[in-house]
């Protein structure tokens, strides 16, 4: 039924209708078991699927059901790659972010999340991270749908695999992503909320990205917050982030005192977290040495924070 399915979809001459039927029983099964999936992946779906996506981009019924398909599957490196090296799928990808239907934004995302992860040429990254508009869609998802679960798991995947390009950081920053990764980090179960903060640390490594964390009310009081409260993982990206910020604002500085840091970064010391975790609160200790309060620095030396590792 599989091989009849797919090559019904696939029929370019036939008739409309036939095809998108069978792309919707596609769907249908894929949607119904993990042992569907695979049945569906070893007959070649995914190549496919892939050129039902890209091809009929005229008919758009027939791509964006496809589409939903094929989100479904986890794509190989060559797919990817067929995909992130032409610049008119990484563009269609891109406008597909804009479409009406939220269903499909959705989908886009995901794909994009999916074809970033599968590449490994940093330039084929580098090509689909500066799509026009594509972080602005991006974002536009986790602003705007937050009350679709899915919208913001595929969402914070999607935004993380592009702020892993270095050379298109800004565009996140310019798009948004820094106010909206702040309002919308309390809304995320455990390893969305870990891939936010990863995402917030990577931001605030670029002066632009720290300018805008440190413009938000929140940031810093919620980073504080953050530290022992989700994982380590979560922990060590949060710390990262604060050393980011206060190495560059003194008023972030002041924030993050009043917010209740230092007793924060004191447990996190004597804590089992990860040993990078543990680092960094050390090297932020030393910097706010000078914004503790006057009643606790004569217990300061307790901690060995004047020595600190390096990265």
């Amino acid at each position: 039924m599989v091989r009849a399915l797919l090559t019904q979809a696939s029929a370019v001459s036939s008739p409309f209708q036939p095809r998108l039927s069978a792309l919707r029983r596609l769907k249908g099964l894929a949607r119904d078991s993990d042992k569907n999936r695979s049945v569906i992946s070893s007959h070649d779906a995914r190549e496919v699927l892939i050129d039902i996506v890209f091809s009929d981009t005229g008919s758009s019924e027939l791509s964006v059901e496809a589409l939903a398909v094929l989100v479904m599957f986890q794509l190989n490196e060559s797919e990817c790659e067929s995909i992130a090296s032409d610049p008119n799928r990484v563009v269609y990808l891109s406008r597909m972010l804009f479409h009406s239907s939220i269903e499909v934004r959705i989908n886009s995302a995901s794909l994009i999340e999916n074809v970033l992860s599968g590449t490994r040429s940093p330039d084929l990254r580098a090509q689909i991270s500066n799509a026009d508009e594509i972080f602005e869609g991006v974002v536009d998802i986790l602003r705007n749908l937050n009350s679709y679960p899915r919208a913001l798991r595929i969402g914070v995947r999607a935004l993380f695999a592009l702020c892993l390009v270095k050379q298109t950081r800004h565009k996140a920053v310019q798009a948004g992503a820094p106010a909206t990764l702040i309002d919308r980090l309390a809304d995320l179960d455990k390893c969305d909320a870990e891939r936010a903060l990863a995402t917030i640390e990577l931001l605030c490594r670029i002066p632009s990205g720290c300018s805008a964390f440190a413009a938000h009310a929140l940031t810093v009081p919620l980073l504080v917050k953050t530290i022992l409260k989700i994982s380590d993982r979560a922990t060590e990206y949060a710390a990262g982030a604060l050393m980011a910020l206060c190495s560059e604002s003194e008023g972030s500085q002041r924030e993050a005192v009043s917010a209740g840091v230092l007793t924060q970064l004191l447990l996190l010391v004597q804590s089992d977290c990860t040993e990078r975790a543990k680092r960094k609160a050390q090297m932020l200790l030393k910097l706010l040495r000078d914004s503790w309060p006057e009643d606790s620095i004569g217990n300061s030396d307790d901690f060995a924070c004047s020595e600190i590792v390096p990265f």
